[in-house]
């Protein structure tokens, strides 16, 4: 009897690990894949509506309708995902949503359909993020979190680069309407990639933060616990300021290199994109690093930093080989944003049952910021050229700087947890007997 019982412990054991294998190919397949499910064909829309007549201020004006949609619906997502015990599914519909939202974009290009799309598109991809964050946490628990995270996000990086790659190829041999199949395929990739994932593999309650070892009828904090979690609080007014200069500088670079007639549209935004997310996997693999010993609030500080000196080259150099350093400089903040970020409100609310929540809370902030970038940067480019623009854009994360010197010290408490947290071990493997 008791050799039966041992039987079936390896049994159970050689399948979780089977399972978890599986998940974490699957996981990271997703992130791969998930980049033009997110933002359907994203920055080529600002170089397609210009090749349609449209003047910058009007391509701003109609990027930030979409982005404020995004903005209102980031935090409802975050909340939905730690409630959610069919995590997947918050994968998997957005995908359709986003392929049809780009569809609209080719068919009509005039005002209302294109915002409309817009729309459709930045609320599809404010609940694919949280959610995927949640399956993450859900699968690898806080203690193995931050160094899944910084995998994820090398992979998603890789992904964009690829697919930039391929889209500014694709574009430049048959158009534009060739980078929507491309991100058919990409989204159809994405939704197999999430349903792979096995649902037994997702811990829900570590999902969503709740403490470890905890009984299993204690609740989540109160919606509040937002409003009164400073370090959450200024770690979000940081992230606003930074984006409300970063949202717009590619774009506007791209729109700008286009102008001056320094090469083919697709091809160069494709480049700035490709450029900045090879620079991404790099950056988000240190921050990794980082995040394991007392850095991540070092990563988020040298992330803010990049911003203006991006600004002051953009406004120098507008030339095709501008992109380099321009994106190579975007490639380390995102990168090194996108693992401690994540990573530093995980650490924030550990234990509330809220992380998702204050992941969407975060994003909203920071997203409203991005909202705002198109349209500010939009109009001062027309109005004062592209070079005032960019300079106008790298002043406002010189104020992220500030606000995050200003209070360092009440981020000490959720760092020193990541000392703390020792790595799950994996389950021995066993031969079938």
């Amino acid at each position: 009897m008791g050799s039966s019982a041992a039987r079936n412990n390896k049994a159970t054991s050689r399948d979780k690990y089977t399972e978890g294998i599986a998940g974490g190919h699957a996981l990271r397949s997703l992130n791969f894949f998930m980049a033009d499910m997110q933002s359907g064909i994203g920055p080529f829309i600002g170089v397609f509506l210009l090749a349609h007549g449209w003047q910058s201020g009007w391509i701003g004006t109609v990027m930030t309708i979409g982005s404020i949609a995004g903005v209102t619906m980031t935090a409802p997502a975050g909340a939905w995902v730690d409630s959610s015990r069919h995590k997947r599914w918050l994968v998997v519909i957005p995908g359709f949503f986003t392929i049809a939202a780009s569809a609209i974009i080719l068919i009509w290009q005039s005002f209302w359909p294109v915002a409309l799309s817009q729309i459709a598109t930045a609320i599809a991809g404010a609940t694919v993020g949280p959610a995927v964050n949640g399956i993450t946490l859900g699968m690898f628990k806080q203690a193995g979190f931050d160094r899944q995270l910084g995998i994820n996000q090398a992979y998603n990086h890789a992904g964009n680069a690829v697919g930039a790659a391929l889209s500014g190829y694709l574009g430049w041999k048959l158009g534009l309407p060739a980078v929507l199949w491309l991100a058919v395929a990409f989204g159809a990739a994405s939704v197999a990639s999430a349903l792979a994932i096995p649902k037994k593999s997702i811990d829900d309650r570590a999902a969503r933060g709740m403490r470890e070892g905890a009984k299993t009828d204690e609740r989540a904090q109160g919606l509040s616990i937002l409003f009164k979690c400073k370090p959450l609080l200024i770690l979000a007014a940081s992230l606003a300021l930074f984006h409300l200069g970063n949202g717009a500088m590619l774009p506007l670079y791209g729109l700008a290199i286009v102008a001056a007639k320094q090469g083919d549209p697709a091809t160069i935004v494709a480049a700035t994109i490709v450029v900045a997310q090879a620079t991404m996997v790099l950056a988000s693999l240190i921050a990794m690093r980082m995040s394991a010993g007392r850095g991540l609030w070092l990563a988020v500080f040298i992330s803010f930093l990049t911003l203006p000196i991006r600004g002051l080259i953009a406004a120098t150099v507008i030339k095709s080989w501008g992109v380099f350093p321009v994106q190579i400089l975007d490639g380390i903040g995102a990168g090194l944003q996108s693992v401690a970020v994540p990573a530093l409100v995980a650490r924030i609310l550990n234990g509330t049952g809220r992380i998702n929540l204050g992941q969407g809370a975060a994003m909203t902030v920071q997203g409203a910021g991005a909202a705002l970038s198109p349209a500010i940067g939009g109009w001062i480019a027309q109005w004062q050229g592209y070079r005032a623009a960019f300079i106008a854009l790298g002043v406002f994360a010189v104020g992220a700087v500030v606000v995050w010197l200003t209070f360092a010290d009440l981020f000490k408490p959720a760092i020193a947890q990541t000392s703390r947290l020792k790595p799950l071990a994996r389950p021995k493997t066993h031969r079938a007997t």
